[in-house]
C-alpha cells in the first residue's frame, strides 16, 4: 500500500511517499481504507518538531490525525462496525506512528466512528481535531452540558473569533445546532461571507469598527462563551465583552507568541473563567461525549463543508502531502484535504 511518512522532523520535504506492508486489525481494532485525509495545523507542527534543528525519529511517522473511508477489516471483539461501513477517524497519529496519510490504517475501535450514508467523506475528514476542539470550547463554561445536543445552548451567546478557520467554522455550526446565538469576528468581507454561510447570526469585521462596541450592541448583557484563536491580540476585548460568569476558551496561540497577560482585576470582577483547550489531553469521558455529540450533529446534517457552507476545500493527491502541509502552514483559508482514491 502507499503511505506518506517522515523519519526526521523538519520542513515538509521530509515527507516521503512510499510503499508499506499492509497492516491487519488485531483484537479490538479496525482497519480503515482511507478515502480522504484532512490536514490540520497540528499535523505540520508535529512534523516540524520543536522548532530547532531536524531530529531523527525512532521509527517512521505517518502524519495526519483525521480521515474518512470504509472499514476494511475488523479484529476480534469488535462489535458495531463491519467491513463496508463508512466511517470517520480521529487522533489517528496521536502517540501512534500510523496517521491517516496512507491507504490503510489500523486503529482502536474507539477512534472509528460511523458516517451516515448520505454524508460525504469530505465532511468525515474535516471533523476530528476541529469539531472535537470546538465541542470542548463550547462545553467548558460553568454548569455547561457535558454533551451538546439541540437546545443545550439555548439562551447562550457565543463569540467565535476567526469564524473562517476550521475550528471556528465547526464552533459556529455546533453552537447554532445547540441553539446558541452566535457572533463571529472576521478580518475581511470574504471571511464574513464564510462565517455567515456557516450559520453565524451576527458578523463583526474588527478592521472596520469599534469591535467591543459592536459586540456590546449585539449582546448587551455580554457574551457567555468566547471561542478564542488569538488570545494575545484579543485578551482585552474578550474581557470587555464577556458576561459576568463567562468563559474564554483558548485553543490556539498567536503566531510567534507563547505567553498571554491576563488582566486580573477585570477578570475577577466578572468571575471569568479562562479555559485552555487541547483536545488530545481531555479526559476520556469528555472526549467520548464530544465524539458522540459530533456524530449526532453530523447525522442531523449540521456540519456540512464546502465554500457554500463556509469552509472552502482545497485538494491534493497523496503525492502532494508536502504541498498540503505547506498550504495549511501558510494560512490558507478553509480546509485542506488529501485524496487517496
Amino acid at each position: 500500500m502507499q503511505a506518506v511518512s517522515y523519519s526526521s522532523t523538519g520542513d515538509s520535504d521530509v515527507l516521503v511517499l512510499g510503499e508499506r506492508e499492509e497492516p491487519h486489525a488485531g483484537p479490538g481494532q479496525v482497519r480503515v481504507r482511507i478515502h480522504v485525509s484532512g490536514v490540520n495545523p497540528t499535523d505540520w507542527k508535529s512534523r516540524r518538531g520543536g522548532g530547532g534543528d531536524p531530529a531523527p525519529l525512532p521509527r517512521p511517522q505517518v502524519p495526519n490525525q483525521d480521515g474518512a473511508g470504509v472499514v476494511d477489516e475488523v479484529g476480534d471483539g469488535v462489535t458495531g462496525l463491519r467491513p463496508g461501513d463508512r466511517v470517520w477517524v480521529w487522533d489517528a497519529a496521536y502517540q501512534r506512528p500510523d496517521g491517516a496519510a496512507q491507504q490503510l490504517v489500523v486503529l482502536p475501535v474507539r477512534h472509528v466512528v460511523a458516517l451516515p450514508d448520505e454524508v460525504g467523506f469530505d465532511v468525515g475528514a474535516s471533523l476530528g481535531i476541529p469539531a472535537l476542539t470546538a465541542h470542548r470550547a463550547l462545553t467548558a463554561y460553568e454548569h455547561a452540558p457535558g454533551e451538546l445536543a439541540p437546545g443545550s445552548l439555548a439562551g447562550r451567546t457565543v463569540l467565535v473569533a476567526g469564524g473562517a478557520g476550521a475550528v471556528g467554522h465547526a464552533a459556529i455550526q455546533l453552537a447554532v445546532w445547540a441553539g446558541a446565538t452566535v457572533i463571529s469576528t472576521v478580518s475581511s468581507h470574504e471571511k464574513a461571507e464564510l462565517a455567515r454561510a456557516a450559520g453565524a447570526h451576527h458578523i463583526v469585521d474588527y478592521r472596520d469598527s469599534d469591535t467591543a462596541q459592536a459586540i456590546g450592541a449585539l449582546a448587551p448583557r455580554g457574551v457567555d462563551i468566547v471561542v478564542e484563536v488569538n488570545p494575545t491580540a484579543n485578551v482585552a476585548l474578550d474581557v470587555r465583552v464577556a458576561a459576568t460568569g463567562g468563559t474564554i476558551a483558548i485553543y490556539a496561540d498567536s503566531p510567534g507568541e507563547t505567553e498571554v497577560s491576563i488582566p486580573v482585576r477585570p477578570s475577577m470582577a466578572k468571575n471569568l473563567r479562562w479555559q485552555f483547550v487541547l483536545t488530545y489531553t481531555t479526559a476520556t469521558e469528555v472526549k467520548d461525549a464530544a465524539v458522540r455529540a459530533v456524530a449526532a450533529a453530523v447525522a442531523d446534517g449540521a456540519l456540512p463543508v464546502g465554500a457554500e457552507h463556509g469552509l472552502p476545500l482545497t485538494r491534493f493527491p497523496l503525492a502532494g502531502t508536502a504541498a498540503a502541509h505547506d498550504a495549511v502552514e501558510g494560512g490558507i483559508v478553509g480546509k485542506v484535504l488529501i485524496d487517496l482514491d
